[in-house]
């Protein structure tokens, strides 16, 4: 659809032809007209799709007509980390260009004390939109250094993300100082049942839609590795023993790891640099621009860069931890080959994850490519992706032959492959009959995958439960 089919007001439809915006995203055509009038929305769609358009546009379109209070805060946008908020403030720029009479300011933790008395100046003169992670608004409400009984639009990005994050009383504190008559916006890239439960105590009847995860670029080479733990480290410094690393992230599972990682690769000659929630603003500031910049070849980080971060020229991505499910994995991965290049995305997948790797791959409907752990790192476990037998390793290793052994005389006489004498195999062979029926009887039905090819938008109305993983 066009932007010019929606009912935008027309600065913000000129701003849109300064920028060469044309065609709306799917996100955008669904979310912009119910936004228009008047409706709550509680908008499912993965990172990368265009929701921060989609509920900026019809924000700005509605304070450019003047129908709003120019000495109050009419708009809150919630923020789960200060990257994004400062990405959200970067395109408010942009959208609100022919908008000078509104007035915006980002609020985040992290900087020093001149700052924190710039936003709250700003705030108090009435800036039209504040852009907030939750920590530090709660820390300007708290002395009083902000008034939000006047808001008009109320809108949390990233809302799944806040509350892995722990920001839910927040929110909900954060809320209790907003007016009752509001309109309450939410986007979020998945729905577990602690965002419905959210969602139900702030929005009134809202408009609901969905969109479909949408699988990797086929551009991107996927591979994995059936290993130990121990052995990440080791596999990640031979993938670049014959080759130089450019525009590579790793993404671990916790700050620690990413501290440690970053640690070990620099203590091994390569150029790396760690990105987690304990750096200050200004550090991460200088390592976003080292990154960016190409003076840093590695960045190893937690998921606070997986959303919200737009760098383009990413050549590999590393799992050093598998994500705990298939959209955390696809917003990863997502980093690289974009703007119609090509890229590599590697999973390290230690023996407790290879369940939720397998997961991974149903959601993805085909198996990634399992690349030979080097030799020299030792044995690696076989790829059995099952919960069960966790307590011991014995019958997992996929060349030790004693634990095959074992393991091959626990299994039934069918399951054995060693030839017999001749004399016992008319014997054998009745009970072999035998254990095969009793074994039919005990095999599970495959379960039956689910379609997620086709996106899909429905409205509060029409919209159908369905179970979310």
């Amino acid at each position: 659809m066009d932007f010019y089919n929606l009912d935008l007001s027309s600065p913000v439809l000129d701003a849109l032809d300064d920028m060469n915006f044309q065609q709306t995203t799917p996100i955008q055509e669904h979310a912009i007209p119910p936004i228009l009038e008047g409706h709550d929305l509680l908008g499912v769609a993965q990172t990368g799709t265009g929701k921060t358009a989609a509920y900026l546009l019809p924000v700005l379109s509605e304070l450019s007509y003047g129908d709003y209070p120019t000495d109050a805060i009419n708009c809150v946008i919630m923020s789960p980390t200060r990257e994004l908020a400062q990405q959200i403030d970067q395109a408010l720029q942009g959208f609100s260009y022919h908008l000078p009479y509104i007035s915006s300011v980002a609020v985040y933790g992290g900087n020093d004390g001149i700052r924190y008395e710039q936003e709250k100046r700003s705030m108090q003169q009435g800036a039209d939109i504040v852009i907030a992670t939750p920590g530090r608004l709660i820390s300007h409400l708290s002395l009083g250094n902000i008034d939000l009984s006047r808001v008009s639009f109320f809108i949390l990005d990233e809302a799944d993300r806040m509350l892995d994050m722990g920001f839910s009383d927040d929110i909900l504190q954060i809320a209790k100082h907003l007016p009752e008559k509001r309109q309450t916006i939410m986007f979020s890239a998945t729905m577990p049942e602690k965002i419905r439960q959210l969602a139900k105590s702030l929005l009134h009847d809202p408009v609901e839609i969905r969109l479909a995860v949408s699988r990797p670029a086929d551009k991107i080479h996927q591979m994995a590795y059936i290993c130990y733990e121990a052995q990440k480290i080791g596999i990640i410094k031979e993938l670049f023993k014959n080759r130089n690393p450019e525009r590579v992230i790793i993404f671990t599972g916790s700050k620690v790891k990413a501290k440690d990682l970053a640690i070990s690769l620099t203590r091994a000659k390569f150029n790396c640099r760690a990105m987690h929630s304990d750096l200050s603003q200004q550090e991460r500031d200088e390592v976003m621009y080292l990154f960016r910049s190409a003076q840093t070849d590695i960045l190893v980080a937690t998921d606070i860069v997986a959303r919200g971060i737009d760098i383009d020229d990413i050549t590999l991505v590393i799992n050093f931890d598998v994500p705990h499910d298939a959209e955390d994995y696809v917003h990863r991965i997502g980093r690289t080959a974009r703007a119609g290049a090509g890229g590599s995305a590697i999973t390290l997948v230690s023996e407790k994850d290879q369940p939720e790797f397998k997961k991974i791959e149903q959601f993805l409907e085909k198996e990634v490519e399992k690349m030979p752990v080097p030799e020299h790192l030792g044995e690696a476990p076989e790829y059995t992706a099952r919960k069960e037998g966790r307590k011991s390793d014995k019958g997992r290793r996929g060349r030790n032959g004693k634990a095959k052994k074992q393991a091959a005389k626990k299994k039934t006489p069918t399951s054995q492959v060693n030839p017999m004498p001749h004399t016992e195999e008319k014997k054998q062979s009745e009970t072999n009959k035998q254990a095969e029926e009793k074994g039919k009887s005990r095999h599970r039905k495959p379960r039956h995958k689910k379609n997620h090819d086709t996106p899909k938008a429905q409205s509060s109305e029409t919209q159908k439960e369905v179970s979310e993983k």
